[in-house]
């Protein structure tokens, strides 16, 4: 089978319609429908069918893609292959990261890859929700996103997922709150506070609501803002409370609001990064990984981490952030 064609279905089968796969692919809406319909006639079965105004992948076309992953996997792992002969991992690789994970990560990120001869990272700040991250790892190379710890884990049979660290929840308190001598917080107690919170989907909202449903306690969200920084500043100001990552707040926070651990119930994000089935073998994109880690025992405190590898996944966690 044509290599070009299998690569046109993946980005079809990635990006859900042909004018998303064109752009992806620098051609023509018409030429990706060309391209789709000469591996139809080349199998001899129907690889989509219509869907409304558009087009759907039929089984033997889902079935295909995946044989197309490990066929492009393969090819990528003949080219890591070579790339191994270098010395030092060389060539660009594209990162995607939330917003508070870039601001906790990233300028220390960029000071290790840049200890690289060669190795360039093209890094992009995406507020990301869960839904959005496969869409995203068609574009990116790495994808660090993260989750409600009580969200079921990213699955897939084409991506690995690397666990970066546990970060817990804190609750941010104004300076003088009524709450502030307290060495940890119970939710009950927060009952009547208005709280700022972040947009509905994504996972600091979700480990709220998901504290709701443990607790029997209903919040009352009245701003929500994603930005942390903006919302160190309005609950500094006395605007409200709310649940902030460890290790995200800026260190000027302290300055301005308090923080205290949840009494009672654990709450955390879990911090991971997506990649395409096997684009760790390649040794750029390896490196920016050891990077990562590095960074995260440094952010951390953390002295090293235990690796448990699963099917379909990398699981790394960091040992401080299971605290």
């Amino acid at each position: 089978m044509d290599i070009g064609r299998l690569r046109t279905l993946r980005e079809f089968a990635d990006r859900g319609s042909v004018t998303a796969a064109a752009r992806a692919l620098h051609c023509t809406p018409s030429a990706v429908s060309q391209q789709l319909r000469a591996l139809q006639a080349e199998v001899g079965l129907p690889l989509t069918e219509p869907a409304g105004r558009g087009l759907r992948l039929t089984d033997a076309g889902r079935a295909l893609v995946a044989r197309a992953d490990e066929v492009l996997a393969a090819l990528e792992r003949a080219e890591s292959e070579l790339d191994t002969y270098r010395s030092v991992p060389r060539g660009r690789v594209r990162l995607a990261m939330f917003p508070s994970g870039a601001l906790m990560l990233l300028p220390g990120l960029l000071h290790r890859v840049a200890e690289f001869d060669g190795l360039e990272l093209d890094v992009r700040d995406i507020d990301m929700t869960p839904p959005e991250v496969p869409g995203l790892v068609a574009d990116f190379d790495l994808v660090v996103t993260h989750r409600d710890e009580h969200a079921p884990p990213f699955g897939s049979d084409r991506h690995d997922v690397v666990h970066l660290l546990r970060e817990p929840l804190d609750v941010a308190l104004p300076p003088g709150h009524r709450l502030g001598g307290e060495e940890r917080v119970d939710l009950a107690d927060l009952a009547g506070e208005r709280w700022i919170g972040v947009d509905v989907g994504f996972p600091v909202d979700d480990v709220l609501r998901s504290l709701t449903v443990r607790t029997g306690v209903q919040p009352t969200v009245f701003q929500r803002i994603n930005d942390f920084r903006v919302i160190e500043a309005l609950v500094g100001a006395g605007h409200g409370v709310a649940l902030l990552p460890r290790y995200a707040i800026s260190r000027s926070a302290g300055e301005r609001l308090l923080r205290r651990p949840l009494a009672g119930i654990r709450a955390a994000r879990h911090i991971e990064v997506v990649l395409r089935r096997g684009a760790a073998s390649r040794p750029a994109v390896a490196a920016v990984l050891d990077a990562l880690h590095a960074e995260v025992a440094a952010t951390t405190g953390s002295s090293g981490r235990i690796a448990e590898t699963m099917p379909g996944s990398v699981m790394v966690r960091a040992d401080a952030g299971s605290r």
